[in-house]
């Protein structure tokens, strides 16, 4: 198996035999594309998403935006040059863009010579600023733009951003941070999990309209990093969704913890991995540090994993997956596919997922 096509295993359907183009990143979705905190009044930020360079900025009056970060004339990074909080300047010609990517002066021109900047417009993509987070679509632009990722209850309640660059492609980000049953052997730590600490798990799964839902439950005795910010017992819900979304809620009843991670491709070989934490504790900020190491250690364990992985399969092994531990991995592979089917065939999407009870050990 090369690093494009997903795991496949013995008994395996003829929809889970039919490999996923990698290269085609999913398109008519939101993307995560930076903490609030990243972008500065008046400043920009150029990253690449889904292979095309983008410039995300903040105008003066404190609004988003995002627009093609090359330059239409010859192609210049316009991230390379200055923006004075209204329009960006290509430092090559002194080409001038407004925020929606309307060309606005070209110094070398006459009035009578063409094109004039009125001509001229380069790529403007929806962005919105939600929780503390900046969004930038990516794909055509239906009608009605869909709404932004959130969390619910305490989504106001920003604390903690963290990203961490996974060398792999989105694929192997997205199932290697779903898989239930590494982490008594990555994710270690005399805090909260001894290695090799293996329990039965049985947890309930429901569709949701891109994705699914682990049902609302108990946390398991060997997951003690949730008791150390909102102590008792909590219940928690995992909910996954395409493109790459997972949003975990937590609750004691009295506190709450909010965690939401998005993947964004970056190429076909590397995935931005940002994590994003809110929670209701009072006092809690003092334990930022803390929460923020701990956080980070999990980041850097899953890269650090997903990296073996690839490594591994770049000499192209038969793999499998296995029952129920690697059902999830199953669904998003079969969800993808549903959804470039129902963009080229010009249809609606239909989540093949039904409720179902797995088990495993983890």
């Amino acid at each position: 198996m090369n690093d494009s096509t997903p795991p496949l295993s013995a008994g395996s359907t003829e929809a889970e035999r039919t490999p996923v183009e990698e290269s085609s990143f999913l398109q008519g979705f939101w993307y995560y594309a930076a903490a609030s905190t990243d972008i500065a009044l008046g400043k920009t930020y150029g990253r690449v998403f889904l292979g095309q360079p983008i410039l995300v900025g903040r105008n003066l009056t404190g609004d988003v935006f995002a627009i093609r970060d090359t330059c239409p004339h010859r192609g210049t990074l316009l991230s390379r040059g200055s923006f004075d909080g209204n329009e960006v300047e290509c430092p090559y010609h002194g080409w001038r863009f407004n925020t929606q990517g309307q060309c606005t002066h070209i110094p070398s021109q006459f009035p009578n010579q063409s094109p004039q900047a009125t001509d001229i417009k380069t790529s403007c993509y929806p962005s919105k600023e939600s929780q503390g987070n900046i969004w930038v679509f990516m794909g055509d632009v239906p009608a009605e733009l869909p709404p932004t990722p959130s969390v619910p209850d305490i989504g106001e309640r920003f604390q903690l951003h963290l990203n961490r660059r996974f060398e792999c492609n989105i694929d192997m980000a997205i199932t290697g941070l779903m898989d239930p049953a590494h982490g008594a052997f990555i994710h270690t730590s005399r805090m909260w999990r001894s290695h090799r600490d293996v329990q039965a798990k049985e947890k309930q799964f429901s569709p949701t309209p891109l994705g699914w839902r682990m049902d609302k439950h108990t946390t398991s005795s060997n997951s003690r990093a949730y008791k150390l910010l909102l102590g008792g017992t909590p219940e928690t819900e995992i909910t996954y969704s395409l493109p790459g979304l997972r949003v975990e809620h937590a609750t004691t009843g009295r506190f709450t913890y909010c965690g939401l991670t998005a993947c964004t491709p970056v190429n076909s070989k590397t995935t931005d991995v940002h994590h994003v934490m809110y929670w209701d504790v009072p006092g809690s900020f003092v334990m930022r540090p803390l929460i923020r190491l701990i956080a980070r250690q999990f980041l850097d364990q899953d890269a650090n994993a997903v990296k073996h992985m690839r490594d591994g399969q770049a000499f192209n092994p038969n793999t499998m997956l296995i029952q129920d531990a690697d059902t999830q991995i199953r669904w998003y592979y079969r969800l993808k596919q549903e959804w470039q089917l129902s963009q080229a065939q010009d249809r609606g999407f239909h989540n093949p997922i039904k409720p179902v009870t797995l088990r495993w050990r983890s």
